[in-house]
């Protein structure tokens, strides 16, 4: 059908990576620090790229990766923000039940994305080991592409209803 054609040819459209009057909230776990304060501003960076307004960015942190899905659903429910992005790293080496951790804090994440209505790009690393992490820092600039492309999709879909 030509809708779908449509929609495939959307896929690559510049227009769903236009920042432009979204208002994005980046919340970041500050264990790992060194390698989450990276990860920011790759996300930052990649926001303002897409021009989201330095005005309609708000970061908050919090300690680790357990407490993401919370100030998630807390910046869901406040309805200001048009999409959501969590940052984290959590190593195994260093990490005491390293799945139950990467498990809860995934799970929570998504929760607030099905519960909300809202896009929330997933930037938590989970990895071996320090180097994996480092080699994985553009996961920051990749969710900003994600955040804006999933708002900009749920705008559409809600406009096409009405």
């Amino acid at each position: 059908s030509s809708i779908a054609m449509q929609n495939a040819q959307v896929r690559n459209n510049s227009e769903q990576l236009d920042g432009r009057d979204l208002r994005i909230a980046v919340v970041q776990a500050r264990f790992n620090v060194h390698l989450t304060d990276r990860l920011a501003q790759s996300c930052l960076d990649e926001l303002r790229r897409l021009s989201v307004a330095e005005d309609d960015i708000v970061l908050h942190t919090v300690p680790g990766a357990l407490e993401l899905p919370l100030a998630l659903q807390s910046l869901a429910e406040g309805g200001e923000f048009d999409a959501l992005i969590a940052l984290g790293c959590v190593i195994r080496g260093s990490t005491y039940h390293f799945e139950l951790v990467c498990n809860t804090s995934a799970a929570g994440i998504q929760q607030v994305t099905l519960d909300h209505g809202i896009p929330v790009a997933n930037g938590v690393l989970t990895v071996e080991d320090e180097e994996q992490a480092i080699v994985r820092l553009d996961k920051g600039a990749e969710c900003a592409r994600v955040a804006v492309e999933m708002a900009n999709l749920l705008i559409d879909i809600g406009s096409d209803e009405e």
